[in-house]
């Protein structure tokens, strides 16, 4: 697996319901075709992706995001940086946390300034600021590389209830 894999399979969940193709991905996330198209065969290979690489494996997604995601694409802090904020300084997870810390992925027409968190790939600020849901999943994802025991139990319900459409009470 590869970082810009876990981004491409973010995306696919953005998109619920909706028919998607390669393409569509390709030209969302600043990734090339071919890149798209090797990295659904790593995600079907890996039981993330079905055989005919179409349907998102949304538990199997989500239990390596809780459970392998954070020792397989570590993350530390950096130094402070202007950027687009990202984990818990990012929604949905900075109405429910409220922290001192900001961490933000580097962007020099940023309008906000924290810790520097390497983005799981170099197009992701700018995918993230095309779709408001899928920029949302990948907050939530890097509290997940980042954050204290907490806002990892926050950030993977909030993850369940948008790529499994639960209700809270439904777990």
């Amino acid at each position: 697996m590869r970082p810009q894999d876990i981004a491409i399979l973010l995306k696919i969940a953005s998109f619920g319901d909706q028919p998607w193709l390669g393409k569509d991905l390709a030209f969302a996330l600043s990734i090339s075709a071919s890149e798209v198209s090797e990295s659904l065969n790593r995600s079907s290979f890996a039981g993330l992706l079905d055989d005919f690489k179409k349907n998102l494996m949304k538990k199997s997604l989500l239990e390596f995001l809780e459970f392998g995601f954070k020792y397989v694409f570590p993350q530390k802090p950096g130094p402070i940086v202007r950027g687009l904020p990202t984990a818990h300084s990012a929604s949905p997870l900075k109405k429910m946390i409220h922290s001192s810390e900001s961490y933000v992925w580097p962007d020099a027409s940023g309008e906000y300034r924290g810790q520097a968190i390497e983005p799981l790939y170099p197009g992701i600020v700018h995918a993230a600021k095309m779709d408001k849901e899928f920029y949302e999943l990948v907050a939530l994802v890097d509290a997940l590389r980042i954050g204290r025991s907490r806002e990892q139990f926050i950030a993977i319900r909030e993850l369940k209830k948008r790529i499994l459409k639960y209700n809270e009470e439904k777990y």
